[in-house]
Order: C-alpha cells, then structure tokens, then sequence
C-alpha cells in the first residue's frame, strides 16, 4: 500500500502539486485535537461508501487519521481498489505534529450547528 510522509506531504504542499487531502479522524478525535492539517478536508470514516464516488480520481487522495493506522490504511486500500492513486500518511497527525509541521486551528462550533 502506498503511502506518504510528514515531510514529503510537506513538500507536496510548497510545490503546489495537485491531490486531495483527506482527514478521515473520527470526529470525537478531531475535535479533541483541535487542529488539522492545512488543506484538507474532513470526511467521517465510516460513511466512506457514502462519499467515495466524491473523491477526484484525476489526482492523488492523500489520507491521514489520527495515527496513520486502521482507519487512513483502511480507506486508502479502500479508494486503491476503486482504482484511485490513494496513500496513507505515515502516522498520521500525530506524526504530522510531532514533525512539527503547520496545523490550522479549528473553529469552535457555533449552537445549533452540528458537529
């Protein structure tokens, strides 16, 4: 399975290349967290097969869990053998963070709006 880490995402990133980066934390971990990684976008993992046919197939699907294990490996095989070019960051955010890259802080939720 492929995958991807901290510093090659990071230069990824300062190259503007093209992919999609998805954080596929579970939602509880997520806002515990309190931080993302920049560009990416979050897709609650266990609606995958909901939102599989959404992910672009022209451009690599970057992935990232909490810590790179189960969940990112499991979708990435996942959207591979739906024929997407997907890779698993290697130990996800927390190996994001304890490579001390960038991270956006998440806006705190507004009442009534959902989680």
């Amino acid at each position: 399975m492929d995958r991807i880490s901290p510093h090659e995402l990071a230069e990824w990133q300062t190259a503007h290349r093209t992919f999609t980066l998805l954080d596929v934390r579970r939602k509880a971990v997520r806002a515990a967290d309190g931080a993302e990684v920049p560009g990416g976008r979050w897709l609650d993992p266990e609606q995958v097969f909901a939102w599989k046919d959404e992910i672009p197939r022209d451009r690599p699907a970057l992935i990232y869990c909490a810590k790179g294990h189960e969940i990112s490996q499991g979708i990435a095989a996942t959207l591979s053998a739906l024929g997407l070019d997907a890779r698993f960051l290697v130990d996800g955010f927390a190996g994001w963070c304890a490579a001390q890259m960038p991270v956006n802080r998440l806006l705190p939720l507004k009442e009534g709006e959902p989680t």
